[in-house]
């Protein structure tokens, strides 16, 4: 077990295996709270807390950037609405049932946030993170808490530097001029000469319990600056496909390095195809395959990513999965009832951990393996047991693209991952 302790201003920290824990100089245990609001009455997007954004549950995200951050004693969500509730306990939150006086459309997050305290008195810090901000990383986090344990801030919220010249707003139809804000237009400066603007992204207000219950009001306030490319907020519905972009280039995957990956092991019934199995006049047993999805194995193979189709006898004959074999250049391992099993012993042959396995199923005998596999996904016609336990759920339907979707991630995540390696190698050799 390795353990730290570090001296702070108001007390001192241990970290014993990355997780840290706060006391104050009298040995009392300081409570840190992590605690997102995701009222069900969404106006914009319905339900848009948890409308799946890039294969992951919005509010997902920040979930799992909280709890890998290893910075809280507990991790909340707020919420009023039963689906929610369902999808924040499956990302390792616990629920406050917030109560209809601060679920309606005028409520204030200070007065969800001022409830929660009221109920929760152990609590001493709380870090209200904006469910909306997918590109937030645990060091975020991590750094930002700091400077209330450390410096003794007694709040901190995230803020992103902007380079927009703003001008007064005039009504429409009047003769009033409008006058500029934040330049002189007679000596408009370059971007590279000018320093622009601290604006909050509302990706996380951190607070003392004492500033919360003062309204917000008087203490010691600090920002924590992130880089443009973290801050994304999504509002509307034309956001969206513009915030998925940026989220597998800019988002939090989990602590597993996704370059990793060596093997994929992918359902034919219910993945590769839709589920259905064609029988002809004569007896002959046919299934489809889209050659979308074929391509993508072909591109995984290409990486050096080992494909091996699984299935049952039930579902698939000898005469088919040998067929299949043939066309996309792949084994075809037909399992028995216990998957979990038998996918061990494949692992086991090739020298594999989970981390190194990529795994697509699509049904309730799956959840063990997508819940264990450094990397899970699931048609977007799969049962909600298999939605709940996998790390992506794809936009395709099974037998219809969502093996290429999951296969172009796996390329997409492991060339993120070598840039990286990449970028710290130079980085050593430089420095």
């Amino acid at each position: 077990m390795a353990a730290a302790r570090k001296r702070t201003l108001s007390g001192f920290e241990d970290v014993i295996d990355g997780k840290t824990t706060i006391f104050k100089d009298s040995g009392e245990k300081i409570h840190v709270a992590a605690l997102i609001l995701a009222r069900g009455g969404s106006k914009g997007i319905p339900l848009k807390n948890i409308k799946v954004l890039a294969g992951v549950p919005l509010i997902g995200w920040v979930l799992r950037a909280a709890v890998d951050s290893k910075q809280f004693d507990s991790v909340w969500v707020s919420t009023d609405h039963d689906n929610i509730e369902k999808v924040a306990k499956a990302w390792g939150a616990q629920v406050h049932r917030r109560s209809p006086e601060v679920s309606k459309d005028s409520s204030s997050s200070l007065d969800t946030i001022q409830e929660f305290a009221r109920l929760n008195p152990e609590v001493n810090v709380i870090c209200h993170i904006q469910a909306t901000s997918p590109c937030l990383h645990p060091f975020h986090l991590k750094e930002a808490l700091e400077l209330i344990t450390n410096q003794d801030f007694t709040s901190v919220f995230a803020v992103a530097r902007q380079h927009h010249f703003r001008w007064q707003e005039v009504k429409k139809g009047g003769s009033v001029a409008t006058k500029p804000l934040n330049l002189d237009p007679s000596n408009r400066p370059r971007r590279q000469d000018w320093d622009g603007e601290l604006c909050e992204n509302g990706s996380f207000y951190i607070h003392t319990r004492v500033t919360i219950e003062k309204g917000l009001q008087g203490g010691k306030w600090a920002y924590y600056e992130m880089l443009p490319e973290y801050s994304v907020d999504i509002d509307v519905d034309i956001d969206w496909p513009v915030a998925e972009q940026r989220v597998l280039r800019f988002g939090y995957f989990g602590l597993e390095k996704p370059e990793a990956v060596r093997l994929l092991l992918c359902n034919v019934s219910g993945c590769l195809t839709d589920g259905r199995v064609l029988i002809s006049v004569s007896g002959e047993e046919m299934v489809s395959v889209n050659t979308r999805d074929t391509t993508g194995i072909r591109m995984l193979q290409g990486e050096g990513v080992e494909v091996i189709l699984i299935s049952s006898s039930e579902d698939l004959t000898k005469a088919l999965a040998d067929k299949l074999s043939q066309r996309t250049g792949c084994e075809v391992r037909q399992l028995g009832k216990d998957i979990q099993s038998e996918t061990k012993a494949m692992m086991d042959d090739r020298d594999l951990g989970w981390k190194e396995v990529a795994y697509m199923g699509n049904d309730a005998p799956d959840v063990d393996c997508l819940n264990l596999a450094g990397l899970s996904a699931v048609p977007r016609d799969a049962p909600v047991v298999a939605i709940n336990a996998a790390k992506y759920s794809c936009h395709n339907v099974a037998g219809l693209g969502a093996v290429r979707e999951f296969s172009e991630l796996i390329l997409l995540l492991k060339k993120k991952a070598k840039s990286q390696m990449e970028q710290d190698r130079i980085h050593r050799d430089t420095f």
